[in-house]
């Protein structure tokens, strides 16, 4: 047993193509295009600023420069778009490292983090504090408690369901929690004021990041650290478990203690996620299939690299979002525009390979 776990630690990551890829080089090269992406996006919009001065305004915040910059160019890249850029990074990072954690977990392709209800139990949360005309940052208290909410709910609806299937009994709870939420929208929808309260709800329950603020991207970020720091170190453990349960209690891992630890995790990263974007769709389902593509399902580094392409891959939504139009598109709209016809070729161009070397 103890070789068969050696074995697993060493396993080099691997690509679709069976060649070893070198995990360090493409956890680099995705550091490098998010941190490109970030900067260019904060050059990008109908006020454009170059992308030197966007360089230079933000040295001169750490060091001591000649400003050559308009005091109207720092404004815009420091106090408008800055904090976006940084939402995006933190809410399309932890989208993308859920989905990547619970397509492990339950062994499945097809799941994101929608998949537990927590997204819709978040949305409640936020939905309800908009009807009661709170505040933003009633919005995202809401939306956080009431996700975390769901997940108690959820572990309260699935402890003592027997041994049969605990996954099956997860994926069941979630289903009815979702369905559930998704009822108590539709409620709180129906009871809003249709010319002030429900245009503002139906705008947030699509996904933006229009009124993102240095406070939001630090809900953002406070969570998605909590949840990374959990779920990176047991990148290895979350490889034994996709093997199943019974390979995972044979190599000494306690299967059903740390699926609850990693949802936890993915929990609490989705409900910051939500609080502060409302609900986006694909991104947690379509990314780690990207990473998978590129260096194979070893966890080790498609955990870390699909918290990395995540958030750059949502960073480029947003920025089409606010510039394509006059009027912004939703982010929710926009990622099942651009995420479906890429799944869909996904499956075409690759189909069962995509997991062949799980």
């Amino acid at each position: 047993m103890v070789g068969s776990a050696e074995r697993v630690r060493s396993r080099p990551a691997r690509g679709l193509g069976g060649t070893a890829r070198r995990p360090g080089a493409a956890i680099a090269v995705a550091a490098v295009a998010a941190l490109v992406i970030a900067v260019a996006a904060l050059g990008l919009g109908r006020f454009g600023v170059p992308v030197e001065q966007v360089c230079r305004i933000l040295a001169g915040q750490f060091v001591d420069l000649a400003p050559t910059w308009q005091p109207n160019q720092e404004r815009v890249v420091l106090l408008v778009r800055l904090p976006r850029v940084l939402e995006s990074l933190f809410v399309g990072g932890g989208l993308a490292l859920a989905g990547a954690v619970l397509q492990a977990v339950f062994r499945n392709p097809l799941v994101s983090p929608q998949i537990l209800g927590l997204s819709s139990g978040a949305s409640v949360g936020g939905a309800l504090a908009l009807l009661l005309g709170l505040g933003s940052v009633a919005v995202v208290g809401g939306a956080l408690a009431f996700g975390l909410a769901s997940l108690v709910l959820l572990f309260a609806l699935t402890r003592g369901g027997g041994a049969a299937s605990p996954i099956l009994m997860v994926v069941l709870a979630g289903v009815v929690i979702g369905s559930f939420a998704s009822a108590l929208v539709s409620l709180i929808s129906y009871l809003a004021d249709p010319q002030n309260q429900l245009p503002a709800i139906v705008f947030w329950l699509m996904g933006s990041l229009a009124t993102a603020t240095y406070p939001n991207a630090l809900v953002a970020a406070v969570t998605l650290a909590v949840g990374a720091a959990v779920v990176l170190p047991l990148r290895w453990r979350v490889n034994v478990l996709s093997l199943g349960d019974e390979d995972a209690a044979a190599l000494g891992v306690r299967p059903e203690r740390l699926r609850w630890v990693l949802l936890v995790a993915v929990a609490l990263v989705v409900a910051g996620a939500v609080a502060i974007s409302g609900v986006i769709g694909w991104v947690g389902l379509v990314v780690p299939h990207l990473c998978r593509m590129w260096v194979g399902p070893d966890h080790r580094v498609l955990l870390p690299l699909s918290l990395l392409v995540g958030g750059g891959y949502l960073t480029v939504i947003d920025t089409i979002a606010r510039t394509a139009t006059p009027g912004e598109v939703p982010l929710g709209v926009l990622t099942a525009v651009v995420g479906a016809p890429a799944f869909f070729v996904l499956l075409r161009l690759r189909g069962r390979r995509v997991w062949a070397d799980a």
